[in-house]
């Protein structure tokens, strides 16, 4: 919802006084918990933490006097109240109301909360509204996920973040890339190297980084009661792909709501899997951690394990394949198919009950609803691509001398063909597996996941796309078709010009990893799968990535970036800009092929 004030010029300045308030909130935060000891005394930190609260309600209260309708600023700011008088209860009933709690600390608890909900809040609508601006949402999206991962960054560096010697600024930056892009190729082992601080800043980073903080910005406003205005949901249906404007806000709710459900799902099934081995985890609030964590990690297809060698321990427990690898097919499939899949159950389920209680409709019910051009197409790739990498390296590791995985079964096959195109687990030694059996995972990897997801590569329409042109061009048919359904030629373009961006981007990156990796002595092809692993953000590697030099990490830091944004999102950043031309050539035969 839009509110108009009277003087812009106070608008104005209030917006740069909300940028230094939230700065000092933050600054305040990490010098009181990201040292080992607060770097200015305790006492001086929080009352300087109760001047910003008595800031942030000041400049509420010059806002009401200069709004055009004080009733849209009441409206737009109706959680102001209960959490002001929260605030208030919490702050007059400290040491009378909360028992023996020292009201110290329900002073400190009360005013910190008050400060970090009002920088979310702040943070998440200045991104939605710099999203709906008027200017290309990509460079918005773009530069939430650089001051995502440089903020990130910055958190990993804390002393009170390591778990044991200080992370040097490359690595701390490549780890806060990696999860923020959702990859899951480390340079530090997360769950030795990284306190648990350490982790949740890494955790905190994967969730925002697969959702996108766009998406969290909607989902405040919309909880909070404000409608999105048709700009902002402009600029939410070009990053989400989504279809009709209509919907947007219920697409929103969905995407939040459903990754909450199947990661909570994902937890709760996964908490009895660390006592099934010998030395597994005994503290019930760890295993609920590690439950938490690899149920985000599986879900946001961000590969991050806190295990040193991922799931490698645990490859005969049952529960990696039947809970593990669930989390990571839906999470590769896309928000726009879950959605569609969802709405056709509901409506099966409504059909169902309506004809059981009112026979009367049976004859005159609605057609019920088809399942959409875009979910038959992920569905049935996705459904190839594990069946065909699962058979593959299954094949290659039974009649492949090279290999040398010992007890590799169909299971095994199963999961690094699931993982290998979106998350990056693994329950064998990558480095041990045939030649060609790594370089079908490539060839997975640089497929991906499909449109909408959080997983990287070309995407499974893409390649669908690109395979239904070329059998249109052999069959001589003028249009591409796709289940009697054809194909706009635009999208076809768009098709061959992502597989084409990716192409050039991995042999650039395999190319100039080549040069800066020449003194390690790394083969061409382990090269060539970590740059390819980066692009596709997958995150597998055959051992070689904490041993990178520092201009080839920062290289392997650009390509997770570019992977996860995706080249086509950058270059329609970077030509937002440039308008259409208003001619066209005088056509001419060439040949090719």
């Amino acid at each position: 919802m839009q509110v108009f004030y009277k003087s812009k010029l106070l608008e104005k300045v209030l917006i740069g006084i909300n940028v230094l308030t939230a700065a000092a909130v933050a600054a305040s935060f990490v010098m009181l918990f990201g040292f080992d000891a607060p770097l200015l005394p305790a006492k001086i930190l929080y009352t300087v933490q109760i001047v910003l609260l008595c800031v942030f309600i000041a400049e509420k209260i010059v806002r009401l006097f200069n709004v055009a309708s004080k009733v849209e600023f009441l409206r737009v700011n109706w959680f102001e109240i209960p959490l002001l008088l929260a605030l208030s209860i919490a702050l007059h009933g400290a040491g009378r109301w909360f028992g023996e709690v020292d009201s110290e600390v329900v002073l400190h608890i009360a005013v910190g909360f008050y400060l970090v909900l009002q920088v979310v809040i702040k943070v998440c609508r200045t991104v939605v509204n710099l999203a709906a601006s008027g200017r290309s949402p990509t460079r918005t999206l773009i530069a939430s996920f650089l001051v995502l991962i440089v903020s990130g960054a910055g958190l990993l560096m804390l002393p009170r973040t390591s778990a044991a010697e200080s992370v040097r600024f490359v690595d701390a930056l490549f780890t806060a890339t990696s999860a923020t892009c959702v990859t899951g190729l480390i340079v530090k082992d997360t769950g030795n190297d990284f306190s648990p601080m350490g982790q949740l800043v890494i955790l905190a980073l994967i969730q925002l980084g697969g959702l996108g903080i766009v998406v969290f910005g909607a989902v405040f406003a919309l909880l909070l009661g404000q409608a999105l205005s048709l700009r902002e949901r402009v600029a939410m249906q070009d990053l989400l792909s989504a279809r009709t404007l209509g919907r947007i806000s219920n697409m929103i709710v969905f995407i939040f709501a459903g990754t909450f459900l199947i990661e909570a799902i994902g937890a709760v099934s996964l908490l009895g899997m660390w006592d099934a081995t010998p030395g597994g985890i005994g503290d019930v609030h760890q295993r609920w951690f590690y439950s938490i964590f690899h149920s985000i990690s599986a879900f946001c297809n961000a590969g991050f394990s806190l295990f040193e060698d991922s799931f490698a321990g645990y490859n005969r427990t049952l529960r990696v394949y039947v809970v593990i690898c669930p989390l990571i097919v839906l999470g590769g499939l896309g928000f726009s198919v879950l959605y569609d899949l969802v709405n056709i159950a509901a409506d099966r389920i409504k059909r169902f009950f309506k004809r059981l209680i009112h026979k009367q409709y049976r004859l005159s019910m609605a057609a019920p609803k088809r399942m959409q051009l875009q979910s038959k197409i992920v569905l049935s790739v996705s459904f190839f691509l594990i069946v065909f990498g699962m058979v593959s390296i299954l094949l290659f590791e039974r009649y492949a001398s090279q290999g040398t995985v010992e007890n590799f079964g169909a299971r095994d096959a199963l999961f690094q063909s699931i993982t290998a195109r979106t998350t990056g687990f693994n329950t064998v030694d990558i480095s041990k597996l045939s030649a060609s059996s790594r370089f079908i995972l490539i060839v997975l990897m640089f497929i991906g996941g499909s449109p909408g997801s959080t997983a990287g590569g070309i995407k499974t329409v893409t390649l669908a796309v690109v395979i239904m042109t070329v059998v249109a061009a052999l069959r001589k048919r003028e249009e591409v078709e796709l289940f009697k359904r054809s194909i706009r030629i635009v999208v076809v373009g768009r098709a061959i010009t992502v597989t084409v961006l990716f192409v050039v981007v991995l042999f650039a990156a395999t190319l100039a990893l080549s040069i800066t990796e020449n003194a390690n002595g790394f083969s061409m092809a382990e090269i060539m799968f970590e740059a390819g692993s980066a692009l596709g953000t997958v995150g597998l590697t055959t051992g070689i990535t904490p041993s990178l030099t520092t201009v080839g990490k920062l290289i392997i830091i650009a390509v997770m970036l570019i992977g996860r944004l995706g080249p086509l999102t950058l270059l329609a950043a970077l030509t937002f800009n440039l308008k259409p031309a208003q001619y066209n050539y005088p056509q001419e035969a060439v040949i090719v092929g």
